[in-house]
């Protein structure tokens, strides 16, 4: 079992999808969970594909991590 990161982002229609480590392998969808399960069926054809032809399959390598930013208001520039 491997596990691909997905990169979802909301849309003026729903939501879209992408993994950096499967490239060209997209999906979108009216709901979160719409679009997550679009995202595995998604990378689930890909690889399959890939084995079809013999070719090497994409290794998960990509991680993901906030980072916290504090909003100064009212910040004055000299």
């Amino acid at each position: 079992m491997s596990r691909f990161l997905i990169i979802i982002e909301t849309t003026e229609t729903g939501y879209s999808a992408y993994s950096p480590d499967v490239p060209g392998c997209v999906a979108t969808g009216q709901s979160r969970s719409e679009v997550e399960r679009r995202m595995k069926e998604a990378i689930e054809f890909h690889l399959d594909g890939l084995r079809e032809e013999g070719l090497p399959l994409p290794v998960p390598r990509s991680q993901a991590a906030y980072c916290e930013i504090v909003e100064l208001r009212n910040q004055r520039t000299a």
